[in-house]
């Protein structure tokens, strides 16, 4: 199994990441080592996770993620996914 997370730093902006194991990797984000980018802006905090089938889907699924918009995200985060087809900028992309 795999997970695609968000963080929200300390400054309000997201970071969008994958992995096998998410309790190794927030260990690793909260500790300051988790990437150059969360370890300007500690703390930082689990908003949102999903569990894939394998580190490939959940790779992409981060991939599709970083080009969303805040709202969009934000939307996603408070588990609204009746807003995401009007936040999208390209329909295709949902």
């Amino acid at each position: 199994m795999a997970w695609t997370y968000m963080l929200r730093c300390a400054d309000g902006t997201y970071y969008v990441g994958s992995t096998r194991n998410l309790d190794v990797r927030m260990a690793q984000h909260y500790s300051g080592y988790g990437s150059s980018y969360t370890s300007k802006r500690m703390p930082v905090e689990l908003v949102w996770c999903v569990e894939c089938d394998d580190i490939g889907t959940a790779w992409a699924l981060e991939r599709k993620l970083h080009g969303w918009s805040r709202a969009k995200r934000e939307a996603l985060i408070a588990g609204r996914f009746d807003l995401l087809p009007g936040l999208s900028t390209n329909r295709m992309d949902d």
